[in-house]
């Protein structure tokens, strides 16, 4: 009976203890990708800097379609952009980063992002003004 009594308070130790970790791996389910980009990037709304930046799929179950991007700390959200569903015909080993092509003047466009061993992944949506210029096109701040 001790023996008992023994094992399930460190099984339940153990569970709780497993509850508290931390979480050392990136997270299949936000899709945490860690970039750097070399030039200036345009995203929906702006422009980001060179330099290194996360991005996550926010926590939401109703749309799984929601990007946030983060400072390489993740202490500042810089944007959260809704996406649309982009497909490949087989998922990559690791992430793809797909941009659009842009004048020689202005910084490459994210087209879209693809997570390792997805075949769905998220498209960045661009909308035009009336100038024909690129205009912000889907997210939200």
């Amino acid at each position: 009976m001790e023996k008992w009594k023994l094992g399930s308070i460190l099984a339940g130790a153990f569970l709780l203890l497993a509850a508290l970790a931390p979480r050392t791996k990136a997270d299949p389910w936000n899709h945490k990708t860690v970039v750097k980009f070399s030039e200036p990037v345009e995203i929906p709304g702006q422009v980001l800097p060179a330099g290194t930046y996360v991005f996550k799929l926010a926590d939401s179950q109703a749309n799984r379609h929601i990007v946030q991007i983060w400072t390489e700390d993740e202490l500042e959200l810089i944007t959260t952009v809704i996406t649309i569903p982009s497909q490949r015909p087989e998922p990559a080993s690791r992430s793809i980063f797909r941009f659009e092509e842009r004048p020689a003047d202005s910084p490459q466009a994210l087209s879209a992002w693809f997570y390792p061993g997805e075949t769905t992944g998220e498209e960045f949506v661009y909308s035009y003004d009336n100038s024909n210029s690129y205009a912000y096109g889907g997210g939200v701040h």
